[in-house]
């Protein structure tokens, strides 16, 4: 059998240098005064013999691990691709590694994932709840004194710092416009799954961000007796996306004129679906989708979106966050960043009554 290799020790290097264990301990682990020429030594000792720390022995020594936890709903959805990269650059900047979960919009994989971070004891969370309706396993972040920003969602009743976009005006705000020129029949497609299969009551919403726009979007027609507005649940994906509104386009006279996307994902497969069943945009069909992903500006013709400061709202969260763990204040702050409407061409008049 052949002889294990056992990677080098504190002690290891602390012989190489010529210094005492506990000296070595404290120029590696960063922790404690050494003079100049013995903290060279040192660092030169563990280089040559390929010494690599044990990060949990540290954090346990000194109280942090300069890592930051980081959970999102689906980080192949390119709102969280970037603002995870936004985050990241402004966390690294200041000497935090980052630890990444995805939760696949399950709350049973964010629990996993919060348990698995709490025991690699990160110095502190960002966690985009999967459903705002729970807050349990983030009130035991803050019980456990990690500090914690919620991002792009917000979980009911849970006082904590928090980044968000202006969803709910935004959302009102396009469906305005959508009114405005002339369309009463307009469906908002989202990837929330609800027990029945359908959209009844905001309730059933529980990702935090899309509650906020269905609530716009329905706002904006109340009052409108011609104005019949239909939220389209399950639209999970592109593929599912598409076969849904292939379904809506299907009703002949009485099929929307036009259609809001709550993320660009789904407005592709609805872009698609669209296209297949030669339905002109925007002569027959509008179309709007949250997110400016690449594909809608070189889409013909080019998709007007929402826009999502997903970079700025990134930052923000990582800066919110910094500042809790360098000064211990915890207060519950909420900041909203506002989105923008990029106008395209695939926004056209509603049919003449």
């Amino acid at each position: 059998m052949a002889e294990s290799i056992r990677p080098p020790s504190v002690s290891d290097v602390a012989r190489r240098a010529g210094v005492s264990k506990a000296t070595a301990a404290r120029v590696l682990g960063g922790y404690g005064r050494v003079s100049a020429a013995i903290h060279a030594a040192v660092s030169a000792a563990a280089a040559e013999i390929g010494y690599r720390p044990n990060e949990l022995a540290r954090s346990m020594t000194t109280g942090r691990s300069d890592t930051i936890g980081i959970v999102v709903g689906d980080i192949a959805n390119p709102f969280f691709a970037v603002a995870v990269h936004a985050m990241s650059q402004v966390l690294r900047a200041e000497g935090f590694g980052v630890l990444l979960a995805n939760s696949a919009e399950s709350l049973a994989e964010e629990k996993a994932a919060i348990d698995t971070l709490l025991g690699r004891r990160v110095d502190g969370m960002i966690v985009s709840p999967a459903d705002m309706r729970e807050s349990s396993h983030l009130r035991a972040i803050v019980d456990s004194g990690v500090p914690l920003v919620q991002f792009d969602r917000c979980a009911a009743g849970l006082a904590v710092a928090g980044v968000t976009a202006d969803d709910r005006d935004v959302a009102a705000e396009v469906t305005h416009m959508l009114i405005r020129r002339g369309h009463r029949r307009i469906a908002y497609f989202t990837a929330c799954e609800t027990d029945s299969g359908r959209f009844s009551d905001l309730e059933e919403i529980g990702t935090g961000s899309v509650r906020e726009r269905i609530a716009g979007f329905l706002a904006a027609g109340e009052g409108l007796e011609d104005t019949a507005l239909e939220v389209v649940v399950g639209a999970v994906g592109a593929k599912r996306a598409q076969s849904l509104a292939t379904e809506v386009l299907a009703r002949g006279a009485e099929a929307p004129t036009a259609m809001i996307a709550s993320d660009s994902t789904i407005g592709l497969g609805l872009y698609t679906a669209a296209r297949a069943a030669g339905i002109a945009i925007p002569q027959a069909l509008s179309l709007v989708t949250f997110h400016d992903a690449d594909w809608t500006a070189i889409a013909h013709p080019g998709i007007t979106v929402i826009s999502q400061p997903a970079r700025r709202l990134g930052e923000e969260a990582a800066r919110m966050l910094i500042r809790q763990i360098q000064t211990g204040d915890g207060t519950c702050a909420h900041r909203v960043v506002p989105c923008r409407i990029i106008p395209r061409g695939s926004v056209g008049d509603g049919p003449v009554s």
